[in-house]
């Protein structure tokens, strides 16, 4: 597009004073950045101000995610052709605006860029997937309680694009706390029962609590509504309720489950990985090395939230060295443990593995 786009950043906040100096430098292409403070008691007002952000405050009597994005939102000037709704625990990548401004074309209402929503210490994303959160100024707005999604209610026909061009990386507070998503997932569910995607959120959030049966009951509607039909979704559904016949130590029904999500979804490495750890758990080494070297021929990564860091991560190179050990595979073992090490190279526990399988080998050669 030839003509200049008027580009503005918004968001909520509260208590994230640490954030506040590489959020705005992250976000300080934009013409202009809006956020909305829902009570803060610690100097993000004061900070946010000093880089000349546009603050609001207000405090809700009853919290939604929601509300509170809808009001940030109507903080933007009705002139921007484009909103960019970002959380300030998240960065753009440099360059990120004149990006934007030739990927956007003139019928272009929501644009689905490349989301990290989780890193390891070395920056590469463990987790990787579409964010939809840049948006034309009044096509949009915000629903649901918690993981709250942007609904188009424009005129004309809804134009989405994606790219892999611009990209948000998330560094989350690991501090804080997610009290409040609980009650908020079972107002979401009331009010729309046959919202599969909060419904599939709400078993999750009950097996988090421990609260297996809740989790059981929840996952096993979800499964059963209609409109349930991403299948990695309901693989995540069916691993969940596995989790969940686990922590009530009911193994048998675990691994059923576990088999059902194998079957919905083969191209996914973790419930091959999640039967590797559960006979693990059991001692059954033969399994735990049979379900490990069946993930292992799963070579692409899907986009998508639903992804596992473990099924990518060390851990299976580790679940076969302890394996391999345990049925007297000495040297495939010192292989997996070698592999395990060149993902995690640090880790002391794979380290003392590795000095005890090499001192057995010994032992035998």
């Amino acid at each position: 597009m030839n003509k200049k786009l008027k580009i503005y950043v918004y968001a909520i906040t509260k208590n994230e004073s640490k954030f506040v100096n590489t959020w705005v430098k992250s976000m300080q292409e934009a013409d202009g950045i809006y956020v909305l403070d829902t009570g803060s008691t610690d100097d993000t007002i004061k900070l946010l101000q000093k880089h000349n952000v546009n603050v609001t405050v207000k405090k809700y009597a009853k919290w939604r995610f929601d509300k509170a994005r809808n009001d940030s939102l109507s903080l933007i000037p009705q002139d921007a052709d484009i909103c960019v709704c970002t959380d300030l625990d998240e960065q753009f990548i440099p360059g990120w605006r004149q990006k934007l401004e030739s990927i956007w074309q003139k019928d272009t209402t929501r644009l689905a860029y490349n989301y990290n929503w989780s890193l390891d210490a070395n920056n590469n994303p463990l987790v990787n997937f579409y964010i939809e959160k840049i948006h034309t100024r009044n096509d949009y707005q915000w629903t649901h309680p918690v993981h709250e999604i942007l609904t188009y209610i424009g005129k004309d026909k809804e134009h989405l694009l994606f790219t892999d061009a611009i990209t948000l990386n998330h560094y989350p507070d690991k501090t804080k706390s997610r009290s409040s998503y609980l009650p908020l997932l079972e107002l979401s569910v009331k009010e729309d029962s046959n919202d599969d995607r909060n419904m599939h959120y709400l078993g999750r959030e009950y097996m988090y609590y421990k609260r297996y049966n809740d989790a059981i009951d929840t996952l096993i509607k979800h499964l059963n509504l209609p409109n349930a039909t991403w299948k990695d979704e309901r693989a995540a559904s069916m691993r969940f309720i596995a989790r969940s016949y686990k922590g009530l130590n009911r193994y048998d029904e675990a691994i059923l489950w576990y088999q059902k999500a194998l079957k919905e979804a083969p191209y996914l490495r973790d419930a091959y990985l999640e039967l590797a750890l559960t006979y693990h758990e059991l001692k059954n080494y033969p399994k735990v090395i049979k379900y490990c070297n069946q993930a292992l021929k799963i070579t692409t990564k899907t986009k998508s939230y639903i992804n596992e860091p473990f099924s990518w991560n060390e851990t299976i190179y580790d679940l076969l060295s302890i394996a391999y050990f345990n049925t007297n595979k000495f040297p495939s073992s010192l292989k997996a443990i070698n592999k395990a090490l060149k993902i995690n190279p640090n880790d002391e526990r794979l380290l003392k593995n590795k000095k005890i399988i090499k001192e057995k080998l010994k032992t035998i050669y």
